[in-house]
């Protein structure tokens, strides 16, 4: 079954203070490239070539100027505008159309981490109508969602849990069958009024369709002000593998 890119650029980066008051988070550098073309390099990386970035109205102009027609980079690039922040899954759904029955390989744009996606991707694929996640062993899983496993399966998530069922953190790579749009369709606004990733994958949990791989290398994402230091420090030390 074919497989399609999408990378989420979106979010406002309010963390971010004065850095991101005239530009995408996703624009700012991590290691020697702005922080968009990791994402974009694991993709192409990878050998995908259709890829569809989704990002806000005020920065998309950027994202044009920065990454063109994709060629540049041997991929074709389309783009999406969420017109408001309406979470991750409301971000997907854009995708819809330019997924055609496709699978979609989802990279939330400021993780950065060291592993190629290569070895996720060969693993999904024996299990084409799951959803597949990336997994990372943490040393505080309580700060994040946390896969609970069964053998090859995820069995649970739960997010920022006290006690936590393992160390092993879900990180911003997902794989999804070509039915997520359907579902996406079928979801309500959480509390914070966005479409929520979390109920995405509750969905695929609860139908016993959800695998993982976990990532050896380095892991984090640079949506702080710290963690935007901590990327720039591994990627620096460790360049990472596409």
């Amino acid at each position: 079954m074919a497989i399609r890119g999408v990378i989420l650029a979106g979010g406002k980066g309010t963390r971010m203070g004065e850095l991101t008051k005239v530009t995408n988070k996703h624009l700012l550098p991590v290691g020697p490239w702005p922080m968009v073309y990791h994402p974009l390099k694991k993709l192409t990386g990878a050998g995908i070539q259709e890829v569809l970035l989704v990002s806000g109205t005020e920065h998309m102009g950027d994202f044009v100027e920065l990454l063109g027609s994709g060629t540049a980079h041997g991929c074709r690039l389309t783009y999406r505008v969420q017109d408001e922040a309406g979470g991750i899954a409301q971000a997907l759904g854009l995708a819809e159309h330019f997924c055609m029955g496709s699978r979609s390989v989802v990279l939330l744009g400021d993780n950065i981490f060291r592993d190629p996606l290569v070895p996720l991707l060969e693993k999904a694929t024996n299990r084409p109508d799951w959803a597949w996640i990336g997994l990372k062993q943490v040393p505080d899983p309580g700060r994040y969602g946390v896969a609970e496993l069964s053998g090859e399966q995820v069995i649970g998530i739960e997010e920022k849990p006290e006690h936590p069922k393992s160390d092993l953190a879900v990180v911003g790579v997902y794989i999804y069958p070509p039915d997520v749009f359907s579902l996406i369709k079928t979801l309500k606004p959480s509390r914070r009024g966005e479409l929520e990733i979390t109920d995405v994958n509750n969905y695929y949990l609860k139908q016993g369709r959800m695998g993982y791989s976990t990532l050896d290398g380095y892991w984090t994402d640079a949506g702080t002000l710290d963690s935007l230091d901590l990327a720039n420090e591994l990627v620096r030390k460790d360049p990472p593998r596409f």
